[in-house]
C-alpha cells in the first residue's frame, strides 16, 4: 500500500458491505482519547432481514504462541465496544465532517454512521519485533475493528461475513517540550584510594521526537588515583509487560569512543556525544518495541508512555516504555565501571500544535518516516468544505482470520 494522500479515507469492502473510517492512528490525549468514527455502506436488498454489528476488541499477548502448551495461554482478547450499526438502534446526534461527506455521498438509505471510544486507562499499541527463529503473531498490543453480519449480537457469524481492520493508539508529545534538562551527577570513590571520579550528564531536552539527535553531554572530573580507559553511551529502551510484571531493556543506538582517554589523575573532560535511536538501526533485532507495526513503511521506535495526572507506573496497564542515556566509564580492571542513567521521553510530535522548540525539518537517511497519516488531522475541518470529488478512498485488504 503506498503512502496515504490527503483528504483519503480508509475502506474495507466484503463485497455487499463497505467499511469507511477516517484514520488508522486514534490519539490519547490523556484526558480523552480521538473516537472511532466512520461509516458502514450497505448495498441495497442485501441484508434481506439480517443486521450488521460492530466491535472493537483489544489483544494483549505476552508470550509466544510456541509456549502455550497444557491449555495455558499467553494472550488476552477483550471486547472493549459491541453494537448494532444496521439499522441503527438510535441515531447519532453529532456526525463529524467526515461522517456527513460520507453519509452525503452515499445517501441516508445506504450509509450508517457508528462511532466507538476508547475506554479509560486503555494502553497504547505496541508491538515487540520477534526474532528469526519466532512463529507465530508478535508480543504485544494490538486494537481491531470488526464487523459481522448476522441475526443477533452474540452470533459472529462466519468468516467470510466478518471484516477485522487493524487500528492504532498512540499518543503525542505534549505541546511544548518545556524548559528543564534532565541531567545526573554520580560520583565514586575506590577503596584504599584517596579522591573520587565524579561524572555529570546533561541532555539538551527532555522530551525528543522521533528520528532527532538525542545530545549528551559529559563533563568529567577525575580527583582519584585511577585513570579513565573508555567511554560508552547508549540509548536504552525500558520495556515493562505488566501482566507479568516483567522487564528488560535494549540498546537502541549505542557508541564507544576513547576520545580524551586516558583520563589521569587531575585531569577533566568535557565533551557533546551524539546518538539517533531509529526502527532502522535494530531490524531483526528481538524484543525491540515498535509503535503497533501495521506495515513495514509505517514504524518507528515504541513511544515513552505518558501518564495522566494523579496516577503512577503501577496503575498502567499493557506494555509500559521508557528511555534513557546510559553512560559508562571504563575506570580499569580493579577500579570497575562508573554507570549513570539520564531519562527522557522519546514522542511523536503533536501535528496540531506549533512548537517553537523543534529543529527545522530535514531528510535524515534510514529514517523509515510515518506516512501521511497523523497529518490527516490538518486537514479534518476543512473536509465539510470539500467538493465530493476531492474525497479519496484507500482500499485495504481485510485481514483473514486464522480459521478461515
Amino acid at each position: 500500500m503506498n503512502s496515504y494522500c490527503e483528504r483519503s479515507h480508509i475502506l474495507v469492502t466484503l463485497g455487499k458491505v463497505t467499511i469507511y473510517i477516517s484514520k488508522r492512528d486514534f490519539i490519547d490525549h490523556l484526558d480523552s482519547v480521538d473516537p472511532i468514527d466512520g461509516v458502514v455502506v450497505v448495498e441495497n436488498d442485501y441484508l434481506q432481514g439480517r443486521k450488521v454489528f460492530g466491535m472493537v476488541s483489544t489483544t494483549y499477548r505476552y508470550g509466544r504462541d510456541e509456549d502455550e502448551v497444557m491449555g495455558v495461554k499467553f494472550s488476552k482478547e477483550m471486547v472493549l465496544a459491541c453494537n448494532q450499526i444496521v439499522p441503527p438502534i438510535k441515531d447519532i446526534t453529532e456526525l463529524s465532517p467526515i461522517q456527513k461527506k460520507l453519509v452525503k455521498k452515499f445517501g441516508n438509505s445506504n450509509a450508517f454512521p457508528f462511532v466507538f471510544n476508547f475506554p479509560p486507562n486503555s494502553p497504547s499499541s505496541v508491538t515487540l519485533q520477534p526474532g528469526d527463529d519466532d512463529n507465530g503473531k508478535p508480543l504485544g498490543v494490538e486494537y481491531n475493528i470488526r464487523t459481522y453480519v448476522s441475526d443477533r449480537e452474540d452470533d459472529k457469524g462466519n468468516q467470510r461475513s466478518s471484516v477485522v481492520l487493524a487500528i492504532k493508539k498512540l499518543q503525542y508529545a505534549p505541546s511544548t517540550r518545556g524548559q528543564r534538562l534532565p541531567s545526573s551527577l554520580i560520583s565514586k570513590g575506590f577503596t584504599f584510594s584517596h579522591g573520587k571520579i565524579s561524572l555529570e550528564v546533561t541532555l539538551d531536552r527532555e522530551i525528543y521526537y522521533h528520528g532527532e539527535k538525542v545530545v549528551a553531554t559529559l563533563v568529567i572530573s577525575n580527583s582519584s588515583r585511577k585513570s579513565v580507559k573508555n567511554i560508552k553511551v547508549y540509548v536504552v529502551q525500558h520495556t515493562e509487560i505488566t501482566m507479568v510484571n516483567a522487564q528488560f531493556s535494549k540498546f537502541v543506538a549505542s557508541l564507544e569512543t576513547r576520545e580524551g582517554c586516558p583520563i589521569t589523575p587531575g585531569a577533566a573532560f568535557t565533551k557533546q556525544f551524539y546518538l539517533v535511536p531509529l526502527a532502522a538501526s535494530n531490524k531483526d533485532r528481538r524484543g525491540i518495541a515498535l509503535d503497533g507495526h501495521l506495515k513495514d513503511d509505517d514504524v518507528n521506535l515504541a513511544s515513552s508512555t505518558l501518564i495522566s495526572g494523579g496516577k503512577g507506573p503501577s496503575d498502567q496497564t499493557g506494555i509500559v516504555i521508557s528511555y534513557s542515556v546510559r553512560v559508562k566509564l571504563n575506570c580499569g580492571t580493579l577500579g570497575g565501571e562508573l554507570v549513570t542513567d539520564v531519562p527522557f521521553k522519546l514522542m511523536h510530535p503533536n501535528p496540531t500544535s506549533e512548537d517553537s522548540t523543534a529543529p527545522p525539518k530535514q531528510p535524515q537517511k534510514g529514517v523509515l518516516k510515518k506516512t501521511k497519516s497523523s497529518d490527516r488531522i490538518k486537514y479534518q475541518k476543512s473536509f465539510g468544505d470539500d467538493d465530493e470529488d476531492n474525497i479519496v478512498f484507500e482500499d485495504f485488504a481485510r485481514l483473514r482470520l486464522a480459521d478461515e
